[in-house]
């Protein structure tokens, strides 16, 4: 009888190798999942902020209102549960007082203040703060004593302070992650007895140490200012993130300078800033940044509202319509008291069509000073604005017109230089509302002048956008006698007098020429634009006669009529008129209306 467990020789030997088949195989598998396991790509997030000045309220701003405390912890808590790999860091300047806080009141309140600030982003748990030179406005005692009692980690390469760390290190899914902190120079003026060494010393020692760590990711928490930051991380390589800090820069909240991602912080804290590392093999491949508006929007977190007193001053009592006056500031028992504001009547004019005429952000400011404002609004053309026109010789628009009663207010002082006295009312004069319309000049349409300076940083990509819309350029020059100034000095005006010259022999290359220099304004190789040598000869003979001179007078005429020195500035069809650098999109809706 043959036992059924039993198997013959040929059978084994094949079960033999169909075993360790599958052996390999499944070993190779393990092998496989193991290295995409370790090769997957994570996502850490950073979430920073930086020059915050303890502003622990939302801005008064007539627009966007936005930041606050008990707003931003709401979202960070939010954040955090979507990707709990995240850090929340701070550049510096967290602290109440100095020249940059603008609610700065007096040293008890600033310090309330700031103590409620630094309760706060314990309670937000931040991972990192950086020590910059406002963190010394109460002098080093307090700053030593606050440290001594918080939870929180600051850091700062450079200065000798006790619980103060030159680094630390996050460590992520096996991904160690290096902070490391800079304090400006100018802390030694707020405090004689800090000791701040060279920056880019201590920078080069805490990398070392963090190389001897085997940190995978370096972040540079820098208080230096941008310039000195970005001079810092050209003369000492490995930093991969660099988040600035004094400094009030309005570029992009972003950018790639070599392999260092810089990061640029909200003023006030009036938005969050949130940057998406991809990591792959330890080492970033990919990043993706955005600011978050902090608006009304948001929540305010109630563990935060706890310990938020309601004011500090009448500045952070607002209600439309009422004065608001805030008692026992600073404190859990502080409130605000509302009596009803005067009424002062404005009266806004405006074109019905005008796509630069902007009106509403001047309203909003013109309420915050005056509670009680209340305006209406004629429209142009129409009988009654016409009307109005004539009666207060009105040349632009809009025109912002504000009643007598106005002379009551306690802030009319102030105003007075900005308002001129027609008849029963006062008109906003143009210096300080801004215009967008002019009432006496020819509806032109299709008309479209722009007002440059080749000097300009955004002039390259302005050009690009605006090229299809076929503009007259006009140069910024001022004509001084048989003279002519311009804001990059003598270099600017020989390259609008050869731009002119090449405008009228050569009118085919004149966009070509103008994309090609503004790209390399700083290069005096003006002529590797123009590689026609007989172009060349041309225009150098032009644009040293007294040809080239009549031409750029020609050029600058209507910036000497509508009085116009900055740049880049807009006329449209002849009459509508803003200036700024506005995007792609903005520039193309308005000039395709």
């Amino acid at each position: 009888m043959i036992n059924k467990y039993r198997v013959q020789g040929t059978e084994y030997r094949a079960l033999t190798q169909n075993l360790k088949f599958y052996i390999l195989s499944f070993s190779f598998a393990l092998c496989a999942l193991s290295f995409a396991l370790n090769s997957y790509a994570e996502e850490i997030t950073i979430l920073y902020t930086g020059e915050t000045h303890a502003m622990i309220y939302h801005c008064n701003c007539p627009y966007e209102p936005d930041g606050g405390i008990a707003r931003r912890v709401t979202l960070i808590k939010k954040l955090k549960t979507e990707n709990p790999n995240t850090l929340l860091l701070d550049s510096g300047g967290f602290f109440a007082g100095g020249q940059m806080d603008e609610y700065s009141q007096n040293t008890q309140l600033d310090t309330q203040r700031t103590l409620v600030q630094l309760k706060a982003m314990e309670l937000m748990k931040y991972d990192a703060l950086a020590i910059g030179d406002d963190e010394f406005n109460f002098g080093e005692d307090f700053l030593s004593q606050d440290i001594s009692k918080s939870t929180l980690s600051f850091v700062s390469a450079n200065i000798k302070l006790d619980k103060v760390r030159p680094y630390l290190i996050k460590e992520f899914n096996g991904i160690k992650v290096g902070i490391i902190g800079l304090t400006n120079m100018a802390a030694k003026d707020k405090s004689a007895a800090v000791i701040v060494t060279e920056p880019k010393v201590a920078l080069e020692n805490a990398l070392k140490e963090l190389q001897k760590a085997k940190a995978d990711i370096v972040i540079l928490l820098s208080h230096l200012g941008e310039n000195n930051d970005l001079k810092l991380i050209e003369e000492v390589p490995g930093i991969d993130v660099l988040i600035v800090g004094h400094s009030r820069i309005k570029d992009a909240p972003s950018e790639k300078i070599g392999s260092t991602l810089i990061l640029r912080p909200s003023w006030q804290g009036r938005r969050l800033n949130r940057a998406s590392l991809e990591i792959e093999n330890k080492k970033i491949i990919d990043s993706k940044t955005e600011e978050i508006r902090l608006s009304d929007e948001i929540s305010q977190d109630p563990d935060i509202l706890a310990i938020l007193p309601v004011c500090f001053s009448d500045a952070n009592c607002k209600k439309e319509g009422f004065i608001g006056s805030c008692q026992e500031p600073g404190t859990l028992q502080a409130k605000c008291n509302f009596t009803p504001a005067n009424p002062v009547n404005l009266l806004v004019i405006t074109p019905k069509v005008c796509q630069a005429c902007n009106t509403q952000t001047l309203v909003n400011h013109l309420k915050i000073h005056f509670p009680g404002l209340a305006v209406s609004y004629l429209y142009y053309p129409g009988r009654e604005a016409a009307k109005k026109i004539k009666a207060f010789k009105l040349e632009t628009l809009p025109a912002y017109i504000l009643g007598k009663e106005i002379e009551k207010e306690a802030v009319f002082a102030n105003f007075k230089t900005n308002m001129e006295a027609r008849g029963d009312a006062y008109v906003l004069k143009n210096t300080f509302t801004g215009l967008s319309y002019y009432l006496k000049r020819k509806t032109i349409p299709q008309k479209f002048d722009l007002f440059i300076s080749l000097f300009n940083k955004d002039t390259p990509i302005l050009l690009e956008t605006v090229r299809e819309f076929n503009p007259e350029i006009h140069f910024l020059v001022v004509q001084q006698q048989d003279n002519f100034e311009a804001a990059g000095g003598y270099l600017e005006t020989e390259e609008c007098l050869r731009s002119v010259c090449l405008r009228k022999y050569y009118p085919a290359t004149f966009w070509q020429y103008l994309e090609c220099r503004s790209k390399n304004i700083n290069s005096s190789w003006w002529d590797d634009c123009l590689k026609d040598q007989a172009m060349q000869d041309t225009i150098k003979t032009c644009a040293r006669s007294p040809e080239a001179k009549e031409l750029l007078r020609d050029n600058i005429a209507l910036n000497k009529e509508l009085s116009i020195m900055f740049g880049p500035t807009y006329l449209i069809d002849n009459q509508e008129i803003f200036s700024g650098v506005p995007s792609k999109e903005e520039l193309k809706k308005i000039l395709k209306r």
